[in-house]
């Protein structure tokens, strides 16, 4: 049995009255604010603010105890075993306990909630509540990334659920700041915790997400005041915030991944060859320099940050950049001429819509005739999650664990698999790659994985950049995640 103690960081000394709003702006409203049904950043900018899960991600992509203090892993790794805190209540007055770990988890693995975060959690045969400050995970086999899929079991509690029959208008949980007001489209208020159960945070009272479509009027909005900051600034913006007085820009490699995703029940994506085309088209430099400003790198599968596990996207054969080898394969999969369609996407992030028009061009030089179509972003999370697409390009989110990228999103019948791409070759693999404990062989399946994936996906992946915050001069305490997660939003405070 292998014992663990958690570091959870906290301010040492009394809890103060929290004085002060927030302002922030962001880009869009959430898109619903359920934790287990969600997969857009503007639901987790609030969502992370709500909801604890038992572990978290630091700012050097290191776990940390939430709700949990310390956990023990049985010696042949298939009992995890989790104290919790003792001093946790929900926003409904509540005390949080080990059954709620156990709803969350049967909540988010029960096939009507259709949680995109099940397939991060099927390992488990069997969790159970001890007591109420234990709970016991046992598995089915060992599971590599086990731990760092914690963040995502976000804690509920049953009678919300129940009373509403999701959450994704309402939000009750144990978070430093609770759901105070929506107005659609225009903003939403959380309230400090005042029984958060970290001393001394949150540092303010009141957080503020002003909705404001235009990267602009962002921009313009935190160089007079109006907001203090900017979770997300695309490339350009920066560019004209790095010099503003009494603003602060910061930046981090980012883990998140710009992408052409292809539906392969559609023809002609259905055929690799054509697949294998369309990356052979793309010019991703290109990308780097035309719409992050060289604040960028080409992206293969896996995240160049992931040191242990990336391969170098120059071995990827498909990505230098051809044209004319794209016409040859098209034309060998039965389309000389080319072929129309559509790419879906979405307006409110810069570097998407952006990424959008050029890919466009891309592969109009390369004798396809393609049609963008920049939709709602509600709408443009509807036609995603229900695969009504023909292409799209987004912007799929990374993980400290390369099986955070790969799972869900490739394996047959996965919670995020909205390409609907099944390959046995790569279910195999992926499931070895999860339950092989030996880093040295899991390097291995995922190199390999790399290889399988890279050309004939159905994703063609596209860059990685850098992301960019900005803040007031006033902002004291916030820190940057490569993840994109806004943990430290509960440290902040205004001077």
């Amino acid at each position: 049995m292998k014992r663990f103690a958690l570091l959870v960081v906290a301010c040492v000394g009394l809890a103060f009255a929290q004085t002060g709003t927030l302002e922030l702006a962001v880009d869009s409203s959430p898109a619903g604010l359920d934790p287990h049904k969600v997969t857009a950043f503007s639901s987790f900018a609030v969502i992370s603010q709500v909801y604890d899960g038992l572990l978290e991600i630091n700012a050097d992509l290191q776990l940390e105890g939430a709700l949990a203090e310390s956990y023990t892993i049985s010696d042949d790794g298939l009992v995890y075993t989790f104290t919790l805190r003792d001093d946790v209540v929900f926003h409904n007055g509540r005390a949080f306990g080990a059954e709620d770990v156990v709803y969350s988890l049967e909540r988010i693995l029960d096939p009507e909630t259709g949680s995109p975060q099940a397939s991060r959690f099927n390992q488990v045969a069997n969790a159970e509540a001890v007591d109420a400050r234990t709970v016991v995970f046992t598995l089915t086999e060992p599971f590599a990334p086990f731990l760092s899929n914690m963040p995502n079991l976000y804690v509920v509690p049953r009678e919300v659920v129940e009373e509403h029959g999701d959450l994704q208008q309402v939000a009750v949980g144990t978070g430093p700041f609770a759901l105070a007001e929506v107005v659609p489209d225009t903003f939403l208020r959380l309230e400090a915790n005042a029984d958060y159960y970290r001393p001394g945070e949150p540092g303010v009272a009141t957080l503020r997400y002003n909705v404001v479509p235009e990267a602009s009027t962002r921009a313009a909005g935190l160089r007079t005041g109006t907001y203090h900051l900017i979770p997300d600034v695309d490339p350009t913006t920066a560019l004209t915030l790095g010099s503003a007085p009494n603003v602060t820009l910061l930046e981090v490699p980012g883990l998140a991944y710009t992408l052409v995703g292809m539906n392969v029940t559609r023809e002609p994506f259905d055929d690799p060859r054509v697949r294998r085309a369309i990356n052979l088209a793309l010019d991703r430099e290109e990308l780097v320099d035309g719409v992050f400003l060289g604040n960028a790198v080409p992206a293969g599968p896996l995240s160049e940050a992931l040191t242990d596990w990336a391969v170098p996207t120059e071995t990827f054969p498909c990505y230098a950049h051809d044209p004319a080898a794209a016409r040859e394969l098209l034309a060998e999969a039965g389309y000389p001429d080319g072929f129309e369609f559509t790419i879906l996407t979405f307006g409110t992030r810069r570097d998407v819509a952006d990424t959008a028009q050029v890919v466009q061009a891309q592969l109009e030089r390369a004798g396809l005739n393609v049609t963008v179509n920049v939709a709602e972003f509600g709408t443009f999370v509807q036609d995603w999650s229900n695969s009504n697409f023909d292409a799209f390009v987004s912007l799929n989110g990374g993980n400290i664990d390369p099986d955070g990228y790969m799972h869900r999103t490739f394996i047959t019948g996965g919670s995020t698999n909205v390409f609907q791409y099944s390959d046995p070759t790569v279910d195999a693999l992926l499931e070895r790659g999860r339950t092989t404990a030996d880093v040295a062989e899991r390097q291995s399946i995922y190199t390999e994985l790399q290889s399988a994936l890279a050309c004939e996906g159905p994703i063609a992946h596209l860059n990685y950049g850098t992301l960019f915050s900005a803040h007031r001069a006033e902002v004291q305490g916030f820190e940057q995640i490569a993840t994109g997660n806004l943990r430290y939003l509960r440290s902040v405070t205004l001077r």
